[in-house]
């Protein structure tokens, strides 16, 4: 295993190089371009035996990677922003099919205005559309999670789309030490693709077809439960992980210091890191405080964030998004989580870091001391009160 320095965008590319994908499928988007940059030079210098083909668009680089998984390709693409949204025909179609591609979308603002920074708005809008969602903390995660995501992505009882998002910029663009694998190690770790869910000369079969009523929705019923089945190949993979890399990662969730919090944070991506040491400096004060961060928006962990914050006098939700004219749509996640665990806490939203806005550890302090006070709205940080 060897310590390289490298950004959150080089070491995906990296796993994704360890994870040996037969075809990719490659169309350049600010902040994205360095992972298929680094895969190109890759394949050009026969470090990765890899198809990889340069698109003229980010829905014909999904399309692309369709069409490879369909006959039994280890697939994947790349893209952010305006070019998840461009792709967003084919991301039911991809979860529809049952076609495990790997895609690692670079999280970035939304136009209009025009904004090249990150916020979390792109992949959050698409949590309907059949993909198992994750979200890298540091460029460690981001490699691992580009090893593990095929892992669960290609499971016979999952056949389901995996997006790993890395926050632009502050993830893709920063430098840091990372432990990568060697190729026997991942070889190890990862098993060679095979599916039956393939177009196939010697056992002919219809895939993309249509379906009426009498079938359409049973069809959708097994595309859930593949999505559910997730969960417990999270689990999976996370173990055989460690066993063989001696990283432990803890499932859809990581929480921080939650166990006697009266006040926990719920957050996810990159801006993790603060929120922790912030945790960490409020609790050396006195104030019992702790952090849950969402590592999967989807399948949601509903009930490891009940678990989580069941004894909290009051949590708070710190996105990058909003749903216009409601709230957040991770609050409203993990609002149906508290639901239906029967947990009646106060909840507060706060949205920040939209366009790349920054987010303080003084921001985080004043968001814990409002949870302190009993409030409860949502709040734009940065805007005025931003209550609304």
């Amino acid at each position: 295993m060897a310590r390289l320095f490298l950004s959150g965008n080089e070491a995906f590319a990296y796993g994704i190089r360890l994870a040996r994908p037969q075809v990719i499928s490659a169309y350049p988007i600010t902040p994205q371009t360095v992972v298929v940059e680094r895969l190109s030079e890759m394949v050009e210098d026969g470090s990765l035996q890899s198809e990889f083909i340069h698109v003229e668009s980010e829905h014909s680089a999904l399309s692309c990677a369709m069409g490879a998984s369909a006959v039994g390709a280890r697939a994947f693409t790349a893209t952010s922003s305006q070019g998840l949204l461009y792709m967003a025909e084919c991301l039911p179609y991809a979860a529809g099919g049952r076609w495990p591609i790997v895609m690692m979308n670079a999280n970035r603002s939304l136009a209009l205005p025009w904004n090249i920074y990150g916020d979390q708005r792109d992949a959050l809008s698409q949590l309907d559309s059949g993909w198992i969602q994750a979200y890298a903390e540091d460029a460690q995660e981001a490699l691992d999670l580009a090893l593990m995501s095929y892992y669960v992505a290609e499971h016979r009882d999952v056949s389901t789309p995996f997006m790993v998002n890395l926050d632009g910029f502050v993830l893709t663009h920063t430098y840091e030490v990372v432990e990568v694998p060697t190729a026997e190690q991942a070889d190890a770790f990862l098993p060679k693709y095979e599916t039956e869910n393939k177009l196939d000369l010697e056992h002919p079969r219809v895939l993309g077809f249509t379906a009426g009523p009498e079938y359409y929705m049973s069809f959708k019923y097994r595309e859930h439960i593949g999505m559910m089945n997730a969960r417990s190949v999270v689990a999976e993979a996370e173990d055989r992980f460690a066993e063989l890399f001696g990283r432990r990662y803890t499932g859809l969730t990581d929480a921080y210091r939650c166990e006697d919090a009266d006040y926990v944070l719920i957050t996810l991506g990159s801006i993790a890191g603060l929120v922790r040491e912030t945790v960490d400096r409020l609790r050396a004060s006195g104030q019992r405080v702790g952090m849950l961060r969402l590592r999967y928006m989807r399948p949601f962990p509903n009930e490891e964030v009940a678990a989580a914050v069941a004894h909290a006098k009051a949590v708070a939700v710190l996105e990058k998004s909003i749903s216009f004219g409601n709230e957040g749509p991770v609050y409203t996640n993990v609002n149906s989580a508290l639901h239906k665990a029967r947990l009646d806490i106060p909840g507060s939203d706060y949205i920040g870091g939209l366009g790349g806005q920054n987010i303080s550890a003084a921001d985080i302090e004043k968001l814990f001391a409002g949870l302190a006070k009993g409030q409860a709205s949502v709040t734009f940080l940065g805007i005025g009160d931003g209550g609304l």
